[in-house]
């Protein structure tokens, strides 16, 4: 024995599909937009917590394309707790020196979401250290569509061979194009589909699901499923006898 640590690191980057807002708010008698309310107080208590544990990749799927086929008082208290969250949160992170980021179809939000989002995003540009992503207006459907049209343009200006293309030059015009893909996505409320979620981007990501409701997800939850991540062996296509056998020595 070298004395070295032999436990398997935290992941670099976490994905977290927060559900069960709704669900939380109706098993107690309230309201769903109350139910959001308490899933802002979970995502605060995320944050802090991921950079606890070293974790310098958080993103989060705040608000899917989807949504807006929710009932519209619903959608009015999603985009005002945003921007609520984003003039109470933006100091925090600055202090703390997390850059904010933001995935999606951005522009379709409301004006004043934008305007809250862009000026939370500017007062954190200049750190590198920690990373809090926002998927706002998110489909991933989407974005390989933004990213098809992103990246033909580029073919038809001469910028970017069809021929010799890979997958490093495609998934430059990603909303993700920014950060590392992500080794962990959860997903709280018992649900166990991904919906639209960073699905180019996931393909060797390890995926844990609990029937724990979002508000009530917490650090002892989040240190439960890195638990259960660090005990998974991640092969990206290999053997574990591969994996096990030591590098060659070079000569």
């Amino acid at each position: 024995m070298n004395g070295e640590s032999t436990e398997k690191p935290n992941p670099r980057h976490i994905g977290i599909i927060m559900d069960g807002n709704g669900r939380w708010a109706k098993q107690r008698g309230h309201s769903r937009p109350r139910g959001h309310k308490e899933g802002a107080k979970a995502t605060r208590a995320i944050i802090d917590a991921c950079q606890e544990l070293g974790i310098r990749y958080l993103t989060l799927y705040a608000f899917s394309a989807e949504n807006w086929n929710r009932p519209d008082m619903e959608v009015r208290a999603l985009m005002e707790l945003l921007e609520l969250f984003l003039s109470r949160e933006t100091k925090t992170l600055v202090k703390k020196r997390v850059r904010l980021h933001a995935i999606g179809r951005i522009d379709e939000l409301p004006d004043s979401a934008q305007k809250a989002l862009k000026k939370a995003i500017d007062a954190t540009k200049e750190f590198d250290d920690w990373h809090l992503t926002l998927a706002l207006n998110y489909s991933s459907r989407n974005e390989v569509l933004d990213a098809a049209k992103a990246f033909a343009q580029a073919v038809a200006k001469g910028e970017i061979s069809p021929d010799t293309t890979d997958w490093d030059d495609f998934s430059r015009h990603l909303y993700t194009s920014e950060l590392p893909d992500p080794d962990l996505i959860i997903r709280t409320s018992g649900e166990t589909r991904i919906s639209n979620f960073l699905l180019m981007q996931s393909a060797y990501a390890e995926f844990y699901f609990t029937e724990t409701l979002w508000p009530d997800f917490g650090k002892e939850q989040l240190r439960q499923a890195l638990a259960c991540y660090r005990n998974r062996e991640r092969r990206f296509g290999k053997t574990g006898e591969q994996l096990a056998s030591p590098a060659p020595t070079p000569a």
